[in-house]
């Protein structure tokens, strides 16, 4: 595959700022204990779905004393409509007992030791600061991986590589912006199985090869 060279990556980056100058976050939440909660529960799932489930969630577990002191006994049932339930109870009841033990109820906020706690790959911690602090990580889900190989910014062959090479690429003032803005891209326009070319406002910047004739 070529990819495509500097001069027209930075205009399509330039135009995906200008189409989502200020993209959020779909997940539903009103701290960063549920923010992390949501983040590892919509591994493998919608964030629509995740955000049926966790008002309930949120009810009874908004801090991390208050998840710990429910248990995985407590959570299952209120997050039993999303995908792995089990092992995402288990993480969140496990980073909670990290969180109030070690770090005073508090959720670190700096990369380097989020990513030690039990549960934190470097993904979640580039979501979770990106979307709470608006710090310049980029996260790559599904969404991210699959238009950085469709529409040739970068390739690599884990989501781990995919972000190495993106956070080299893209400049600076753009990386706050960057991930939520490919996410909203490939969730309502540039869709995995029909992209909408013929809608999309980014057509004349993109060099896609499945990009379809107007």
């Amino acid at each position: 595959m070529s990819l495509m060279n500097e001069k027209d990556r930075l205009k399509f980056i330039e135009a995906l700022h200008r189409l989502y100058p200020n993209p959020k976050c779909e997940l539903d939440w009103s701290n960063p204990w549920e923010l992390m909660m949501a983040i590892i529960l919509s591994a493998q799932s919608t964030d629509k779905n995740v955000n049926k489930t966790t008002p309930a969630l949120f009810k009874v577990a908004n801090t991390p004393e208050k998840a710990l002191k429910l248990g995985i006994e407590g959570i299952t049932p209120l997050v039993k409509t999303v995908n792995y339930f089990n092992n995402k109870t288990k993480a969140i009841v496990n980073l909670a007992n990290e969180i109030v033990h070690n770090y005073n109820g508090q959720i670190p906020t700096d990369f380097e030791t989020l990513i030690t706690l039990p549960g934190i790959g470097k993904k979640t911690a580039s979501v979770f600061l990106n979307v709470a602090y608006h710090k310049p990580y980029i996260g790559v889900d599904t969404h991210v991986f699959r238009l950085a190989h469709r529409l040739k910014i970068c390739t690599g062959k884990t989501p781990q590589e995919v972000q190495t090479k993106l956070e080299k690429i893209v400049p600076e003032k753009y990386k706050t912006t960057f991930a939520l803005a490919t996410v909203l891209l490939g969730r309502y326009i540039c869709t995995a199985r029909k992209p909408k070319c013929n809608e999309c406002p980014l057509y004349d910047v993109c060099q896609s090869d499945e990009k379809a004739e107007k």
